[in-house]
């Protein structure tokens, strides 16, 4: 009981108000590529394989640790190292967001067999985005990393996953649910403005504490990080920990890349917006809290078992949704449990990634990890969903031993039903690393800032 009333007692403090802000700033720019902008390419009667690759416009979080170096190494001339680069980066972002709300209503106007040849401009545009959106996520990773102490990690991680899913379900809300009255581009222009309202809580938030030792030169920021990490670790377990971090939560991805066009085929927009981004917020907000406290009470290794599996099972409703068709008390379970469980995954893996790394590397060593878990998120997962769910809807009419059965054709007969089956299986890769960094009975230790020397 100590424990959990110490981790809700880190809650009365003014940097976890600060880290709700920013994990909502941090979540309302990845949403805009990635839920709305698929229910927009969907609306506009893209097919799912055009939808699937169009996700490599966030490659830039896959790659994002080539230039966080830099976010470690220089210091703008104002607000501090982690928050100079938040307020830079949050002010480009309002106006890429702007420059796809002009794309949106481009494309909206001209002919629908036009329209392919007016994407590139557009997935420019988004990868842009997505690059500041990145940047930004570099600074407020080792922000966070920084900033709290080892008894506050549970509870940080917590509450800024809680302002990261709230952006995702708000921009989700907001969107599926204006979308029809006002279109897309229209939600695009109101969410730029909501995003313009995180500067404020960037220039109010602390700033943390220097680490004991920075990087002087570009040559230690680039070279140090990738060495004491290797050093301290080990290679074999380095390198296991970076597989892990690509395929741990790749089977939830799947899933997240082919919601909402598998949504679509059976709702409208305003039940999608009502139920996964409305009413799911409040089992997103009791999972991540949840998670929060788990985690203080059981520890890291513990939490990424239970949560990870857990994470694994909650597919299962979709799969349901996809047997059963069209029934609003099932779509209600599945996605107040596909919630609930993310919020969990999420609070456990962020936790995981923040002991692994030195203060004084803190944005180098993050961003890659995190970019890690990204090229399983968008660069593996977007086009290997797409092409996935294409192949088994193109072949499942052919497939005369099974498409007369509806747990693994589904209601409508398109092979949605074997498309999740599928995502169950794939949970298996990132668990089975486990046991050999992470056993149950074991724990990582946050790490105190070390000397570069």
């Amino acid at each position: 009981m100590n424990t959990i009333a110490q981790f809700f007692r880190v809650f009365q403090s003014r940097k976890m108000a600060a880290l709700l802000s920013l994990g909502f700033a941090s979540g309302l720019p990845y949403a805009l590529t990635d839920d709305a902008f698929r229910a927009w390419l969907t609306s506009v009667k893209f097919d799912l394989s055009t939808i699937g690759w169009l996700g490599l416009v966030s490659l830039p979080y896959s790659l994002k640790f080539l230039w966080s170096p830099l976010i470690d190494r220089f210091v703008p001339p104002f607000l501090g190292r982690r928050r100079g680069w938040i307020l830079l980066t949050q002010g480009g972002l309002v106006l890429a967001i702007l420059v796809i709300a002009l794309q949106m209503f481009a494309i909206g106007n001209i002919l629908p067999t036009e329209r392919v040849g007016a994407l590139p401009i557009l997935a420019i545009a988004a990868l842009i985005l997505a690059f500041l959106s990145a940047t930004q996520d570099i600074a407020i990773d080792a922000y966070r990393t920084d900033v709290l102490e080892a008894q506050e990690v549970g509870a940080g991680v917590g509450i800024w996953v809680m302002g990261y899913r709230i952006a995702l379900l708000f921009a989700g809300f907001v969107g599926f649910n204006l979308a029809s009255k006002l279109g897309w581009a229209w939600v695009y222009v109101l969410l730029a403005v909501v995003m313009g309202l995180g500067l404020i809580a960037t220039i109010v938030a602390p700033e943390p504490p220097e680490a004991e030792a920075r990087p002087a030169t570009l040559d230690e920021a680039v070279v140090k990080p990738f060495q004491e990490f290797f050093h301290r670790l080990g290679i074999t377990k380095v390198l296991l920990i970076l597989v892990f971090t690509i395929f741990y939560r790749f089977s939830d991805a799947m899933v997240g890349k082919m919601a909402v066009p598998f949504l679509k085929t059976l709702f409208d927009d305003g039940t999608i917006g009502t139920v996964r981004q409305g009413i799911g917020l409040v089992a997103t907000i009791v999972g991540t809290l949840a998670g929060g406290a788990i985690l203080s009470k059981i520890g890291i290794n513990r939490s990424l078992w239970v949560f990870g599996l857990l994470q694994a099972i909650s597919n299962i409703g979709y799969y349901a949704i996809s047997v059963v068709g069209k029934n609003d008390y099932v779509l209600l379970a599945a996605i107040n449990v596909e919630n609930f469980c993310g919020g969990l995954g999420t609070a456990g893996f962020l936790g995981f990634l923040m002991v692994l790394c030195n203060p004084s590397f803190s944005a180098t060593q993050f961003a890659l990890l995190s970019s890690l878990f990204a090229v399983g998120r968008d660069l593996l997962a977007s086009p290997f969903s797409g092409e996935s769910a294409q192949f088994i809807q193109r072949n499942m009419p052919s497939w005369t031993t099974i498409n007369h059965i509806s747990w693994l054709a589904g209601s409508d007969g398109k092979g949605w039903a074997l498309f999740f089956l599928l995502t169950l299986v794939l949970a298996i890769p990132g668990m089975i690393f486990l046991p050999f960094f992470a056993p149950w009975n074991g724990e990582f230790k946050k790490v105190d800032s070390l000397p570069i020397d």
